[in-house]
């Protein structure tokens, strides 16, 4: 679900380039998410080996984490842990919204519906622990970090970034602005183009970066006010916020309210409808447990080791793993020429 202030936020476009060079906290389980849902036939079922095991998350973690390596940028990855106590409400909801979408979809695969099945497949994506450690292995594979957090992978990679450590959190949520990330990059996708939510069709995007310093200076409120207002409008601690209050009204009272806090939802209680503690979900934001001993150390690519998992464990094409990974080591020998040519200058 994520908190949603897509409305309210400023961002801009940037190119590849602009990111050469840098450091960049993926966090894994919205990405992978993201691959499951859009990475599917043309009937919306995912992509399976022979042995009919998943393999659209590996597809695309593969194709788009090997040509982000290659302009320059270097990868690390934060993976979810323990689930704070509120999540499990909306853990429990989704699982219910996928058990829908799935009778929905066998309802539409009765009646040959092709739309409807690709519709309803796409909500029914499921990570399972398996899919999850080797998503990890081809990423260490890869040469690249992988973070374990203690509880949520937003958090941690934002308190990466806070430290300077890395440049940016990759999402397509804007939850690690709650956790106070000074960066995060949006549609860090190649081919450009992203599912529509809800639709079949696909819009053209380009990466966007949002500075968390420029919007709370826009908006004129600080950072425990942005909590504030990512509880009214709904977190994945308290799904839904409070009912009527959209982006612009939450910007709007918490301006008006301040830092009073237990005010603001005193006088909200008086007309709207509050079903949640607002305390309790603020306090799980703002103390989320993070790992400060995280290593973040970029090896070479240990090329068996992904043709192991890829080509004879799932059964990818030799030639393709192969010859992205030949592409990736010729980029990286022509950016350290290069390098090198205008360090002699």
């Amino acid at each position: 679900m994520g908190t949603s202030i897509r409305e309210i936020i400023s961002k801009r476009e940037i190119g590849f380039e602009e990111l050469k060079g840098k450091i960049l906290v993926v966090d894994s389980y919205n990405i992978l998410y993201q691959f499951l849902s859009s990475i599917r036939q043309m009937d919306g079922s995912l992509l399976k080996d022979s042995k009919g095991n998943i393999t659209s998350h590996l597809s695309g973690l593969f194709s788009r984490t090997t040509r982000l390596m290659a302009y320059g940028i270097k990868l690390a990855f934060a993976f979810d842990g323990k689930p704070p106590e509120l999540k499990l409400g909306e853990i429990e909801r989704r699982v219910g919204l996928k058990q829908e979408a799935e009778k929905r979809f066998r309802i539409a695969e009765k009646e040959e519906n092709l739309e409807e099945m690709k519709k309803y497949a796409a909500r029914t994506s499921r990570l399972t622990k398996e899919m999850v450690e080797e998503a990890k292995e081809l990423i260490a594979a890869l040469g690249c970090p992988v973070i374990q957090a203690p509880s949520e992978g937003e958090a941690e990679a934002a308190f990466i970034v806070q430290r300077g450590d890395a440049y940016a959190v990759v999402s397509e949520d804007y939850d690690s602005l709650l956790f106070a990330c000074p960066r995060m990059v949006k549609n860090l996708t190649i081919t450009a183009r992203k599912k529509q939510k809800g639709r079949l069709s696909y819009e053209r995007i380009e990466p966007s970066l949002i500075v968390l310093g420029d919007n709370l200076k826009e908006w004129g409120i600080n950072q425990d006010q942005l909590i504030i207002l990512g509880i009214l409008v709904g977190t994945d601690f308290n799904p839904g916020g409070i009912k009527g209050i959209g982006q612009k009204k939450a910007l709007k009272l918490v301006k008006e309210y301040g830092t009073e806090f237990e005010k603001l939802f005193g006088d909200l209680g008086k007309d709207y409808e509050i079903s949640f503690d607002w305390k309790k979900v603020y306090d799980t934001i703002k103390d989320m447990p993070k790992d400060k001993d995280y290593w973040l150390v970029w090896k070479g690519i240990n090329r068996e080791r992904v043709k192991e998992l890829l080509v004879e464990r799932h059964d990818f094409s030799l030639e393709r793993v192969e010859s992205t990974l030949a592409k990736l080591e010729e980029d990286k020998k022509s950016r350290e020429q290069k390098g090198l040519s205008e360090f002699l200058r």
